[in-house]
């Protein structure tokens, strides 16, 4: 990892809260697809949730049975996701050098965090956790910019930041471009996209909006006036106050 998406990764533990209350989950319909492609159910499986975050995903394994431990380098999302989840392991660590025994694991994952490794390292750590016949599973969700004004919020926040600027990891993807840019050359994956909305309030819209690095890296009274441009526009957009968030999941499953 770089020093820069370094920075990135860690700015998530100032809104650690934040961003457990307004982050989207996943679909239920991803679970199965892990399921299918990885060859074996999440009842029982050991499975090592990498990038944990606040534990939105790990909340989604544990709850289909799985025996789940969290890995988070992150100071202020570890502590978020032991207050969700206290029954579940938490360790300190990240997918370019895992604290977990060779051979121990059936399952291991990344929800939206696999972008924040150097798979010339997490690639091999993944392989040397897993026993014979485990998975590896990443995946994403990305906005779906064939809904029309997520493309246009989409287009108005990277012409503010500036092309260099782009948050790639997030705001510069579509879901196909996510899975040919992210996924490492040499692994062998099968993959399934997903397409699910949620409906939420305006602003848990807006605090999922600014809980992405792109604006947590940004100058602090750029980032807020692009979030009080957002309310107008998607206010008049949506006079009930209820905002439809529109996504595509990607999944990407590689079986040792």
């Amino acid at each position: 990892m770089t020093t820069t998406n370094s920075a990135r990764a860690r700015s998530f533990d100032a809104v650690a809260a934040s961003y457990a209350a307004s982050r989207p989950s996943y679909p239920p319909a991803l679970l199965d697809a892990i399921e299918e492609l990885s060859g074996r159910p999440l009842a029982g499986a050991r499975v090592a949730d990498v990038g944990a975050g606040t534990g939105i995903s790990t909340a989604l394994l544990d709850g289909r049975g799985a025996r789940a431990v969290a890995v988070e380098p992150g100071d202020g999302m570890a502590a978020q996701l032991r207050r969700g989840l206290p029954h579940v392991p938490v360790v300190r660590g990240d997918g370019n050098r895992l604290p977990l025994r060779t051979g121990s694991l059936d399952l291991v994952t990344y929800a939206q965090s696999w972008h924040w490794t150097d798979p010339a390292r997490s690639v091999p750590e993944a392989r040397r956790v897993l026993r014979p016949g485990g998975a590896l599973a990443l995946w994403w969700n990305d906005s779906d910019t064939r809904v029309a004004w997520i493309a246009d919020q989409k287009r108005r926040v990277l012409d503010t930041f500036g092309a260099g600027q782009e948050d790639q990891h997030v705001a510069a993807y579509d879901a196909d471009a996510r899975l040919r840019a992210e996924l490492p050359a040499g692994v062998d994956f099968r993959t399934r996209q997903v397409a699910w909305s949620r409906e939420v309030t305006l602003d848990v819209h807006l605090a999922n909006l600014a809980s992405h690095s792109i604006f947590l890296v940004a100058d602090r009274a750029v980032a807020e006036l692009v979030l009080e441009r957002e309310r107008e526009l998607l206010a008049a957009a949506f006079p009930g106050g209820t905002v439809r968030e529109s996504y595509v999941t990607s999944l990407a499953v590689a079986r040792t």
